[in-house]
């Protein structure tokens, strides 16, 4: 399509738009704002870059074996520029542990510290982004016993214990250097793989020991506590330490957030549905939005009823400033920089949706019990022409229209990831 006929196209929807009270301009602008959190790990399958490399653990894993994956951080970089320019708005980068850079040394995850950060502070720096980071439990000997903070060894404990603290620290590092809080999230894949006969002491094991983790009390305008709860994983199917009551318990008495994994639930609970039940209590949460297929499967985010209504709780409860929204999938069969396009394009796609509802007309049907009227409103707006609003923002965003971001991608593919 021409600039021309987007703007043309834009032009009449932007009108039709306005005959049920709804502002394009305004949403566009609110959209602009928010920023998706994109996770490192689509990127290379989980791997890392520690010395020596080691194996996935903790009951994950990545399946398929497209070529051009990034073997090192600068590769991870470069790829990660790459879907950042093909994906509309300023967004942020959510990192795990296991991708500091420490040279040919093996420096122990207990002892990890700001320094073996420094290339992706500079890097985020650079691009004026922030960084989310996360303490890895798991892919270490340390948890081959399927065991971390909730451990009944004690050295494991505090093992752990010391690993978490120190991402704390580097968590409050990227927030002073960054300018932007760095939410820090805690989940660890303690549990059993067959029914445990006590159930209570793993627990009060594990809220002992983030009780340590979280003791010094770190400036939330430069990094922000969460914690991950999961209904089961490989390894432990019968049960998990850390279940969502009991995360939802230590976040409401701890003042932590709480953060909703959409592929840690049983395939017919949503996490849509738990998101104004949890800000009632927290003051933020954080989501980490995937696709699961019968189970914690992290595909890649496509834009499904579910996406829509996380999007549609998130901006009708006034929400945007209390939800730290980040992307949670890895999928090594697809073009990995197309995987992180697709999904985060498709995020921003379900969220301009929900702004581009006549939210105060909306409520005021619900509160005068006008069933009928709300019910045909919603219906009528599934047929309004979004798709050439969202057309529109990728044009003033300045990044491919339509699909034409494939073939930017398919050229990165060509050029850079076919040589690796």
């Amino acid at each position: 399509m021409t600039t021309e006929q987007i703007e043309a196209a834009y032009t009449i929807a932007s009108e039709r738009y306005g005959t049920m009270g709804v502002d394009t301009e305004k949403a566009m602008e609110i959209l602009s704002g928010i920023a998706i959190s994109l996770h490192c790990w689509q990127g290379d399958d989980v791997g890392g870059f520690e010395v020596p490399d080691g194996e996935l653990g903790g009951g994950l894993a990545a399946t398929g074996n497209y070529p051009g994956k990034a073997r090192n951080a600068d590769e991870l970089r470069q790829d990660l520029d790459a879907a950042y320019s093909l994906i509309p708005g300023s967004h942020r980068l959510n990192l795990h542990a296991m991708y500091s850079e420490t040279g040919k040394k093996r420096v122990e995850r207990t002892e990890l510290a700001p320094e073996h950060f420094a290339r992706w502070t500079d890097w985020a720096k650079a691009a004026e982004r922030g960084i989310d980071f996360n303490p890895t439990c798991f892919s270490h000997p340390m948890a081959e016993s399927g065991f971390t903070l909730a451990s009944a060894d004690e050295s494991v404990r505090r093992f752990w214990i010391d690993h978490c603290k120190a991402a704390r620290k580097i968590g409050e590092h990227f927030g002073r250097e960054l300018g932007t809080p760095s939410v820090v999230n805690v989940w660890v894949p303690d549990g059993y793989k067959d029914t445990p006969v006590d159930r209570v002491s793993p627990r009060l094991r594990l809220a002992e020991s983030l009780d340590a983790v979280f003791e010094e009390e770190l400036d939330p305008e430069l990094q922000l506590d969460s914690v991950e709860s999961k209904l089961f994983g490989i390894g432990s199917e019968s049960y998990v330490v850390g279940s969502h009551e009991f995360y939802l318990g230590y976040a409401v008495s701890s003042g932590t957030l709480l953060c909703l994994d959409a592929g840690h639930f049983h395939p017919t609970e949503v996490i849509s549905d738990k998101i104004s039940s949890a800000l009632v209590f927290l003051d933020e949460i954080l989501l980490h939005v995937s696709r699961g297929v019968r189970w914690d499967s992290d595909h890649v985010v496509v834009l499904s009823d579910e996406l829509q209504a996380i999007a549609q709780e998130i901006v009708r409860g006034e929400f945007l400033d209390r939800v730290h929204i980040g992307l949670d999938f890895f999928d090594a069969s697809i073009n990995r920089v197309a995987a992180w396009t697709i999904g985060t394009r498709c995020m921003i796609k379900a969220l301009l949706m929900a702004l581009l509802e006549p939210i105060d007309e909306l409520r005021r049907l619900e509160l005068d019990e006008d069933f009928t009227a709300r019910l045909a409103m919603l219906e009528e707006l599934k047929t309004l022409p979004f798709g050439a609003v969202w057309d529109y923002y990728c044009l003033k965003q300045e990044v491919p229209v339509g699909p034409a971001w494939l073939d930017a991608a398919r050229d990165y593919e060509k050029n850079v990831l076919s040589k690796r």
